[in-house]
């Protein structure tokens, strides 16, 4: 049984040696060969991998990017390198700074014996992030529920059969938004409890600003969809105020355009033409071990 874990950087290198020294531990007594494939999205800083003592992960591979496409899109273009030139059973999407506790892929060990053909998600019961965080993230899930029909409580952290990552890289919205378009691609989930881990190294680099697109990128997954409740929640509102007109009632209204406007705006990103094309933004491949 060959398990893949994949991981995107992007000038974080320290956090991703150790977090790959912690995969090796925690993957000792798994009687699974583990290859830890890591995509390098062209980072400014030196790209040193310090890694030590692996005894238990069979490859270390590095996999260097030309240019900056951001963390889906790295993602999705490690997904399509894996599916045509690698040999897995299971792919691990994982963040590489320490949030993705790397304990818990025995938990995704455990899961796929006995669901061998179904796809895992590591779904959020706690976070490490402050209040604020929190309460976004907690905006973030209930807007996507109302516009969109889908309570996403997943991330990158996740277990994917071959069948499911074939799906994600024939969906051009895995170029856009990963969660989204597992979401979307696969309805047969099964959750597995995650904890949200600390950082190893530095704050976290997701913004308020990087947290909004994150939101609206999985959102415009659906746009369809969010098309059509838009459009509802446009009618019935304008039906409950219609004798009650006013500049002020009337602000709903102009948000639930500018809304749908931003949605078909950001839907932009997802392109099949780039996504399939992806593979030529390597520039080398290093065999760590």
């Amino acid at each position: 049984m060959n398990i893949i874990i994949l991981i995107p950087v992007f000038n974080d290198f320290k956090s991703v040696s150790k977090l790959i020294e912690e995969i090796d531990n925690n993957i000792s007594d798994l009687n699974y060969s583990f290859t830890v494939i890591v995509v390098n999205d062209a980072s400014t800083e030196e790209k040193i991998l310090e890694t030590k003592n692996l005894n238990h992960i069979k490859y270390l591979k590095l996999i260097n990017m030309r240019k900056n496409r951001g963390h889906a899109r790295c993602i999705a273009a490690g997904l399509k390198h894996i599916s045509e030139n690698e040999n897995f059973d299971y792919i691990i999407p994982m963040d590489g700074d320490g949030e993705d506790r790397p304990e818990e892929i025995k938990n995704f060990v455990e899961k796929i014996k006995d669901n061998p053909n179904r796809t895992i998600v590591g779904e959020r019961v706690k976070r490490s992030e402050s209040l604020i965080f929190k309460i976004c993230y907690f905006l973030h899930k209930i807007i996507t529920l109302t516009f969109t029909g889908k309570f996403i409580k997943f991330g990158n952290y996740t277990c994917l059969t071959k069948k499911t990552v074939q799906k994600l890289i024939e969906e051009k919205s895995t170029w856009s938004s990963f969660s989204g378009s597992l979401a979307k691609t696969e309805i047969n989930l099964i959750n597995s409890p995650s904890i949200r881990g600390s950082r190893y190294f530095g704050p976290s680099k997701m913004s308020f600003f990087n947290l909004i697109m994150h939101s609206l990128a999985i959102i415009a997954v659906f746009k369809t969809g969010v098309i059509f409740r838009s459009i509802a929640f446009y009618a019935i509102y304008l039906i409950i105020i219609a004798e009650y007109i006013s500049i002020i009632t009337a602000i709903p209204l102009a948000l639930i355009i500018i809304f749908g406007l931003v949605i078909l705006k950001i839907s932009g990103r997802e392109n099949m033409t780039e996504f399939n094309n992806s593979l030529t933004n390597i520039s080398d491949i290093d065999i760590l071990k």
